[in-house]
């Protein structure tokens, strides 16, 4: 099986699709990796999850990315007496403070001592998900004295958002921590971060997880804006969390973020998914609006690497037809006119690096000779990141001896992966990399395809050869 696509799509696990058959119908509408959402999976259950899209790979014969997604920390303001809520009233004061006692219309009880001692006068607060603003007035360690500036009813546990104030604790709870722990140990591909403020947020993650899933940073708060260079290096890829960005910053400003971090993670190299409330209408109805058609081109346009389906394929009455409505969106928008010039338009110069170099010059014997394949020997998988980051008009064929690097790629813009075992020796190299070529369906015979490798084969980050091979009818033969 092989996608007609080069973006790739992820779709997140729930009630609408937690059988292997509703599972397996998605693979087929398009799926790529499948978003495992911690916040509704109980860590005990998950060995069940993961094996039962390991199993889609040995019905497909292709390999299954899976995306765990912490949860993160949820603020949230304490309970309130009487019927469980107060309104508040536009330009009243409201007193948040380290009182457990039960809310009233004049104060609520805040339960995270680090918020008290961050806020600061002028900081505005965000209520029940953008529906109620305060103002911070004064601000003490004990209590934040704030003026309402958006008034509406405010209920027990509402959640708090904080989009200028910089929290001085780790984005991981104790949950979190267990949780990626248990999602490494299980083998999950990717883990992602939610909430990320900090470069240092993503370090915490990759202690724990130790190298056996790439780790994801989600960019949902104002304050990772200020160091998203340092966070998108400090990741392994990085994703555009949409939803809670809109609730903590001006909508109109999301757009050009959403631009900024995807150009900027294309030109450092590191995958970029765009997600949240892609075909949200798709939850209640079989089609989507063509405001969020649009939406959906503009990231495929942009050159993410991935766009994620969440309540659309958990939650949703049609999974199956948002998944392929995107899959159906995506191929438009790739063979349209324009599509390649904004690609071009966008590239990065290399860095200074064999690697670089040698993914540059791939790239443009391509162009110049207008192959069909660009095949891929690499064991860590930073061969196909390098060749992804240029965007090359050809596929990707990426050649591992490593299942869980061919797993990790099924995130990656235009890589199709297979496992095999390594090459032995430079004829080998080529002669093998046309014959997958032709079994995957990109090349045939008498085409050229380049080849990419690193010699001595089997080290890591060691891409220093790039080959021009003849699909022979030995290797017709052979596929």
């Amino acid at each position: 099986m092989r996608r007609e696509r080069r973006i790739k799509i992820i779709a997140t696990l729930g009630p609408a699709s937690s059988t292997p058959e509703m599972c397996a119908k998605l693979f087929e509408a398009g799926v790529d990796v499948f978003r495992i959402n911690m916040s509704h999976t109980q860590r005990e259950t998950l060995p069940e999850r993961v094996a039962m899209l390991r199993a889609l790979e040995a019905q497909f014969r292709r390999p299954v990315g899976i995306l765990a997604d912490l949860q993160g920390p949820k603020l949230r303001v304490g309970q309130f007496g009487g019927d469980g809520g107060a309104v508040l009233e536009k330009g009243e004061r409201f007193i948040l403070d380290s009182d457990p006692a039960p809310g009233t219309a004049k104060r609520v009880h805040l339960p995270h001592p680090e918020i008290l001692s961050a806020l600061e006068p002028g900081h505005t607060l965000i209520l029940d998900d953008g529906k109620i603003r305060l103002v911070v007035e004064k601000a003490t360690p004990k209590q934040a004295v704030t003026r309402v500036t958006v008034a509406g009813r405010l209920s027990s546990r509402k959640g708090i958002s904080l989009p200028d104030t910089t929290i001085a604790v780790s984005a991981m709870t104790d949950k979190d921590r267990s949780d990626a722990e248990a999602a490494a140990e299980v083998g999950v591909d990717w883990i992602a971060l939610s909430f990320v403020q900090r470069p240092e947020d993503m370090a915490d993650l990759r202690k724990i997880v130790r190298g056996r899933a790439l780790a994801m940073a989600k960019i949902e708060k104002p304050q990772a804006l200020l160091r998203l260079e340092e966070i998108i290096e400090a990741s392994d890829a990085i994703m555009v969390a949409r939803g809670d960005l809109g609730v903590e910053m001006p909508l109109e400003k999301v757009p050009g973020t959403q631009k900024r971090i995807t150009r900027l993670s294309r030109r450092m190299g590191k995958p970029v998914v765009v997600a949240t409330q892609m075909l949200e209408s798709m939850i209640t109805a079989p089609v989507p609006t063509r405001a969020e058609v649009s939406d959906v081109a503009t990231a495929v346009f942009e050159g993410a690497d991935a766009v994620m389906l969440s309540a659309e394929s958990a939650a949703g009455e049609y999974p199956v037809e948002a998944v392929a409505m995107m899959n159906r969106i995506a191929e438009e928008v790739e063979n349209d006119s324009t599509y390649r010039s904004i690609l071009d338009a966008q590239r990065a110069e290399p860095e200074a690096t064999g690697a670089d170099a040698i993914a540059k010059a791939a790239h443009e014997i391509t162009t110049a000779l207008n192959l069909k394949a660009i095949a891929a020997w690499t064991s860590s998988g930073s061969t196909a990141f390098r060749l992804a980051r240029e965007r090359p008009n050809s596929t990707v064929v990426a050649l591992t001896p490593n299942r869980s690097t061919a797993r990790q790629l099924t995130l990656v813009w235009g890589v199709h992966a297979v496992v095999t075992k390594d090459a032995s020796d430079i004829d080998d190299m080529a002669s093998r990399a046309c014959k997958f070529a032709v079994r995957e369906g990109y090349a045939s015979l008498g085409d050229r395809i380049i080849v990419v490798a690193g010699v001595p084969f089997g080290t890591p980050g060691a891409t220093n050869m790039v080959r021009i091979a003849f699909v022979a009818k030995e290797h017709v033969d052979q596929a």
